[in-house]
């Protein structure tokens, strides 16, 4: 039996293969135009597939992407929380994924440790998709290649500055920077700085990435400009408020990148925080077609992951 083709991080992905899910994403959204939200797929690729979709903590995002991308191809979603799981009651995460994979094709989670998501991967004998970890949020990632390259082109060779927190989004960003070949400029403070993991492997493989503490030297020229929420759960808002504030982004800062920049943001946002309103609602943001993109994105990683493509 042929192992499983777990969609964990961009970094674990052949770059040809994310490649292939990008412009598959693409594809099928077009293949969608003007259909109803709840149609099935022509080819319902996942008639007869079911995906477990694990939810440690609160999503709106993730949760109806996912569930609606199964439906639409298809198949069914279970979705589950740590109420609905003896996952919550103490059972192993080997021991959930070896039951799980009895059941379902797949299974989706979005959790906290990174560790978990890994020993999930390990156990189950069906593939095992990232939904969001503190690590990393590879399937965001995903939608956002996917939204540039609707609205600017090709992303290899273009620069995207990110100006904020150093959290998961970054890290994903990092891989991505080295799979698709793009240069990232990031903004931080150095409290706030990327994982030291990922930069290591920025170095190794010569991605082109920069760290900086100045959000206005690194955006200028930029072909996009992204941020993300200051403060997630258990987070100390009012000391990082003050490390993040010279990181906002708003029209001031916009107006340093390229004339033609786009800003996303992966929602959710605390407006007039991390992003202005104007910027946020301007005419250079692309925030909600973004966000549509989770789904289209996710369409395609699940065909890919079931070998459906």
């Amino acid at each position: 039996m042929a192992d499983p083709k777990h969609f964990l991080d961009i970094n674990l992905v052949d770059a040809g293969d994310l490649r292939t899910i990008i412009d598959d994403g693409i594809a099928v959204k077009q293949a969608r135009l003007g259909t109803p939200k709840g149609t099935i797929d022509p080819d319902a690729p996942l008639k007869g597939h079911a995906l477990a979709a694990i939810f440690e903590f609160p999503s709106t995002r993730t949760r109806v992407s996912f569930d609606m991308a199964m439906r639409q191809l298809g198949g069914d979603t279970i979705v589950l929380n740590s109420n609905d799981m003896q996952l919550g009651r103490g059972e192993s995460i080997a021991d959930t994924a070896r039951v799980l994979s009895r059941y379902v094709d797949a299974i989706m989670i979005r959790t906290d440790d990174h560790d978990k998501l890994q020993e999930l991967a390990e156990f189950a004998t069906v593939p095992v998709i990232n939904g969001l970890t503190n690590d990393s949020h590879p399937c965001q990632l995903m939608a956002d290649v996917m939204t540039f390259e609707e609205h600017r082109g090709p992303i290899k060779d273009k620069v995207l500055t990110w100006s904020g927190d150093g959290n998961n989004m970054v890290t994903s960003y990092i891989h991505a920077a080295g799979q698709f070949g793009f240069e990232l400029r990031i903004a931080c403070p150095e409290e706030l700085s990327p994982d030291p993991r990922a930069l290591k492997w920025a170095e190794n493989v010569g991605a082109n990435v920069h760290v900086s503490r100045d959000a206005t030297e690194a955006v200028t020229g930029a072909h996009c400009v992204i941020t993300d929420t200051w403060v997630s759960m258990g987070d100390d808002a009012a000391n990082r408020h003050n490390l993040l504030s010279p990181y906002q982004v708003d029209e001031k800062l916009m107006a340093g990148a390229d004339a033609n920049a786009i800003f996303m943001h992966c929602l959710p946002a605390h407006r007039e925080e991390e992003a202005t309103t104007g910027v946020m609602d301007g005419p250079q943001s692309v925030i909600f077609d973004e966000a549509e993109n989770r789904l289209h994105a996710q369409k395609a990683i699940l065909r890919w992951c079931l070998g459906a493509s």
